[in-house]
């Protein structure tokens, strides 16, 4: 991968230290499921919760920042081992300067991958910014990379697999797996 991708995208992909995800249309294909008794369902790809895991194995912290509130997304986090999960927060930007600062980390150092108009703010502020492939125009517009998948579809895989590519253990990571 690293040879198809342009120099300045594997320059910020290696600086990143913290990887940001928005949930719905980015963890899921944003359609929001009810069942008959109200009750809300989501479906989560599972190439993007082992490539949530393999952030984590290699020292890139997770987190999700959602203006939305569910209990699935708390419970599939805690499965994958995600310890930041911000939801409802309405004001993304402003959540994600409090973790940084509570990690100790810069802006530059943070990969954001967003979907809608929410997410903008953060995502212009960010050293990575992605965007799904379906993400709506106005974010494709500001996204440095947009993933060939769409939200819930894969996406997140692919933004894990660039950062961990970019930090130069992506050969060493799969010969565990042989």
């Amino acid at each position: 991968m690293s040879d198809r991708l342009p120099a300045e995208l594997r320059e910020r992909a290696a600086a990143v230290r913290l990887a940001v995800f928005d949930v719905d249309g980015v963890l899921t294909d944003g359609r929001l499921w009810y069942s008959e008794d109200q009750r809300e369902l989501k479906a989560f790809h599972v190439h993007d919760g082992l490539g949530l895991r393999r952030l984590l194995a290699n020292g890139i912290e997770v987190a999700i920042i959602t203006a939305r509130m569910s209990h699935l997304v708390t419970e599939r986090m805690a499965e994958l081992g995600v310890a930041h999960v911000y939801q409802g927060q309405k004001d993304k930007l402003g959540c994600l300067n409090q973790l940084c600062e509570a990690l100790q980390l810069n802006l530059d150092q943070v990969c954001y991958t967003g979907d809608d108009l929410p997410d903008l703010r953060a995502m212009r502020r960010c050293g990575l910014s992605v965007a799904p492939a379906n993400a709506l125009p106005a974010v494709l517009a500001h996204a440095n990379w947009t993933t060939r998948r769409n939200g819930g579809e894969g996406a997140v895989r692919e933004v894990c697999d660039l950062l961990i590519e970019a930090h130069g253990r992506a050969e060493a990571e799969l010969a565990q797996w042989l």
